[in-house]
């Protein structure tokens, strides 16, 4: 029997799914990408965003497979524990857990610096703690109106990366984009690998956290039919807008002036329409929705991932308390934010490996990303062989090629990051085999998922 304190609201349709897939990574579209250039170059990023773009699609369709034949709020979590036990269960819920609570303190961050710039007397760090207070409580007042919210700002990020592409269009020039596009050079050389390998994090700053949909499965209606339609169509959506904006605003002037900015595209719209043009102050106003749009929906994963590991007793069991009238994870939502909000202050107070500490947090999540990435593929060949009578209303196309590339290509970019941010993968390690170690001998597993999805331990 499903008890009522694990309950969650069912009420997301396919519409507010592919919301969350494309609102969880859109503010990747509007800065942060950009620093790849920095390393790579336009044409050595163009490469390397379009392997890793390969590498998410075949991700995305294949783990949608998971995702419809175990629906349960703990995503990658409940399918690697189903796979592997309780210590692969671990690994991949705190690797899931370190990309979505370090994720959203970088962008709450974003939007003080952006609110700062409209209102120069407002701390950075006092509106991103506003932030967190105004979408934590959104979160916890219910997820359908968490997820209508969310449907609507990405709507709206959607549409402004189309009217920046159509306004900058016409002053694109393949010259301007390809100028010095290898690593700063005009030819291809060595040091454009290394530039290439080196802008890795960046052109997964396009596509990070979309798999986090997973984690509104158990509030999904229908999840077998929707989470397929949202996954597909979202990340055919985020692959054209990504590629959209970094060569329409690598082509529109000298692509060096913006790769070390973090609003690359109201700077690239300044130089075709000039600083007065209302286009450009739309751009700069509206662009807030595609960090809330991400910011908001992140707070939405990590909140469903604490519940689900304090609902299998990999954290203490009153994080898995769901709120009595909105039939949220008002606990879970809350101690997330709490981190993230310590984060925020500890900015600038903080430097790992000469790098501030929001830098470093990113690079966290993206370590914590890959790790289950990589768990989520082998898990999907571990079952297909363990379990091949699972109800699997949507079977991975190509396989096993689509999964197999996905994992290489995780594990690629996994040691390409470990090559270029030694200290911080210490650190990763470090939190990863202290947390799982904690959850081996201490926890008292009490899962008390739906048992129609109930996951045993194998």
């Amino acid at each position: 029997m499903q008890s009522e304190s694990t309950g969650l609201h069912k009420g997301l349709n396919a519409f507010h799914l592919w919301g969350i897939a494309v609102g969880l990574v859109i503010s990747g579209e509007y800065f942060g990408w950009s620093y790849g250039w920095a390393s790579a170059g336009t044409l050595g990023f163009l490469v390397t965003t379009t392997f890793i773009a390969a590498m998410y699609v075949a991700f995305i369709f294949s783990f949608t497979e998971l995702t419809t034949a175990i629906p349960q709020a703990g995503g990658p979590f409940a399918y690697s524990r189903r796979a592997f036990g309780p210590i692969g269960g671990c690994i991949a819920g705190y690797a899931t857990l370190i990309e979505f609570v370090f994720a959203p303190p970088a962008i709450a961050l974003a939007i003080g610096a952006y609110l700062n710039v409209q209102f120069p007397g407002l701390d950075p760090k006092h509106a991103a703690l506003g932030a967190y207070l105004i979408f934590m409580t959104l979160n916890i007042v219910g997820v359908q109106i968490a997820a209508t919210f969310e449907l609507f700002v990405t709507i709206l990020a959607v549409a402004e990366l189309l009217v920046f592409m159509g306004v900058v269009a016409p002053a694109f020039s393949f010259s301007n984009f390809a100028a010095h596009g290898w690593a700063g050079e005009s030819t291809f050389s060595l040091a454009a690998i290394g530039g290439m390998f080196a802008a890795i994090p960046f052109a997964i700053w396009f596509f990070l956290a979309i798999e986090g949909v997973a984690m509104a499965a158990e509030e999904a209606k229908d999840p077998k039919r929707t989470i397929p339609i949202a996954y597909i169509t979202g990340v055919l959506t985020l692959t054209v807008l990504a590629f959209g904006v970094m060569i329409f605003a690598g082509g529109s002037g000298d692509w060096r002036t913006l790769s070390n900015l973090n609003d690359p595209l109201p700077q690239a719209m300044k130089t075709v329409v000039g600083e007065s043009s209302g286009w450009l102050h739309m751009l700069v106003w509206l662009g807030l929705f595609g960090l809330v749009a991400s910011f908001h929906g992140i707070i939405m994963g990590y909140s469903r991932q604490i519940f689900a590991l304090g609902r299998a007793g990999y954290l203490p069991g009153f994080l898995a308390k769901v709120h009595p009238r909105f039939q949220t994870p008002h606990v879970a939502t809350v101690a997330g934010g709490l981190v993230g909000i310590a984060a925020i202050y500890s900015d600038n107070l903080i430097e790992i490996a000469g790098q501030s500490l929001t830098a470093s947090i990113v690079t966290m999540a993206v370590f914590g990303a890959l790790v289950m990435y990589g768990m989520s593929m082998a898990a999907l060949f571990k079952l297909r062989r363990s379990e091949p009578d699972l109800a699997r209303p949507y079977r991975a196309p190509f396989f096993p090629v689509a999964p197999a590339f996905a994992l290489a290509m995780a594990g690629i970019c996994f040691i390409a990051l470990v090559v270029f941010n030694p200290m911080i993968f210490a650190i990763f390690l470090a939190v990863m085999v202290v947390a799982v170690a904690a959850s081996h001998f201490l926890a008292k597993p009490v899962e008390t998922a739906p048992a129609a999805t109930l996951d045993p331990v194998i």
